[in-house]
């Protein structure tokens, strides 16, 4: 049995998650800033610690965003096979409910319509980006994880040879958070894909970001990966803001897939300590 979702409700679900995800740090984010705060010993890193809590708080009671850097709007949408619209589609949808929302709320626009020839910016912070799976049912699920340009410019992915094995993702993964230094406003989240293809890397690794900070991977080779890569990224002694201390990054997450046999593609995608998203069943 179809279900009809109004265009409409999309459009109003999608702007208030623009302001949500903006201004209000989801409750797993904050409880591991917190921790993250009373394993600091250096009090630099523990004043950052201290400013972030203050930030969020402030953000909370006041309805500001976390950051003046609102960053790209970044969808992912589980589509229920079961869904119909009653106009147009969920791209549109998505789309008008962005420029609602980064208007309503006073947002950041942060878009410009041509990468390399016409930067003008497109002043509603549109187009927006799409990762559509369809899923069984009559439900849409819609996660919006803004994405800003100091975070997402620390991004990398590297086209592996199969030899290169564990040791060479650790060192891939590790060095370029690493060698980040400052740049993505750490501590960090760091999300690595590994497998699939070029294109598929990378999406696996901004999605990973999505989960709930610190659970591991459901497979356990993967988990003890996690743990080693974070090891060896807190070890470094980047820390809070690149200034020094024992936590650089709060989470390591990863998610894998299939790929070549003569393929090991690995991407990194990195989330600033105010790692956004909200989400919304309709």
């Amino acid at each position: 049995m179809s279900r009809t979702v109004k265009f409409d409700e999309v459009v109003e679900a999608a702007s208030a998650l623009c302001g949500q995800a903006a201004c209000f740090l989801p409750e797993d984010v904050k409880k591991s800033l917190l921790a993250a705060a009373k394993r600091e010993a250096g009090e630099p890193a523990k004043e950052f610690f201290r400013q972030y809590e203050e930030n969020f708080r402030i953000a909370e009671a006041d309805g500001l965003p976390l950051c003046q850097d609102t960053g790209f709007a970044v969808w992912f949408v589980e589509y229920g096979t079961d869904v119909r619209f009653d106009k147009k589609d969920i791209y549109a949808a998505l789309e008008e409910g962005t420029r609602q929302g980064y208007t309503k709320h006073f947002l950041r626009k942060s878009i410009v319509a041509d990468p390399l020839f016409d930067r003008k910016n497109t002043r509603d912070n549109t187009p927006c980006i799409v990762h559509l799976e369809l899923v069984p049912g009559d439900r849409i699920g819609l996660t919006l994880a803004p994405k800003g340009g100091g975070s997402e410019n620390m991004s990398a992915l590297k086209m592996l040879k199969p030899s290169d094995g564990r040791a060479g993702v650790v060192k891939f993964v590790v060095d370029t958070v690493v060698s980040a230094g400052g740049n993505p406003c750490p501590p960090t989240v760091v999300g690595v894909g590994i497998g699939g293809t070029m294109e598929k890397a990378a999406i696996l690794a901004k999605t990973a970001l999505l989960r709930e900070v610190g659970r591991p991977a459901d497979d356990p080779r993967y988990a003890e990966l996690e743990r080693e890569i974070l090891e060896k990224i807190n070890s470094s002694g980047v820390g809070p803001q690149g200034l020094g201390g024992s936590v650089t990054s709060l989470a390591v997450h990863i998610l894998h897939h299939p790929c070549h046999l003569a393929s090991l593609p690995v991407a990194v995608n990195i989330n600033c300590h105010a790692a956004r998203h909200a989400r919304i069943v309709l």
